[in-house]
């Protein structure tokens, strides 16, 4: 898969350096991977939420961050939308930001 905004992982681990180890494998493990549909996610990551319209959140350090992407899985590509605390995470809604 193609991840689109690395640089706000990067920039996130920068100021959240606990999230840096788990963030950097999930972005390997993301652009290895050949998901077809949020079946195939969900088959990998068992905690992740699969939301309307090609959003899919991830846990990330034992669900102490949340990683909002939208996966368009016609073109094997990811766009990040949003890393913060599970705090911060509930202060947004996951499906317009």
């Amino acid at each position: 898969m193609r991840v689109i905004k690395r640089k706000t992982l990067s920039d996130y681990w920068t100021k959240k350096p606990a999230a840096e180890q788990e963030l950097k494998a999930w972005l390997k493990e993301a652009e290895n991977a050949e998901w077809k549909n949020p079946a195939e996610v969900k088959a990998k990551y068992g905690s992740a939420s699969i939301l309307k319209a090609g959003r899919i959140v991830f846990n990330i350090c034992g669900n102490h961050f949340r990683l909002v992407t939208w996966i368009n899985f016609e073109f094997y590509t990811i766009y990040i939308r949003f890393i913060g605390t599970h705090p911060e995470y509930d202060a947004i809604n996951p499906q317009v930001i």
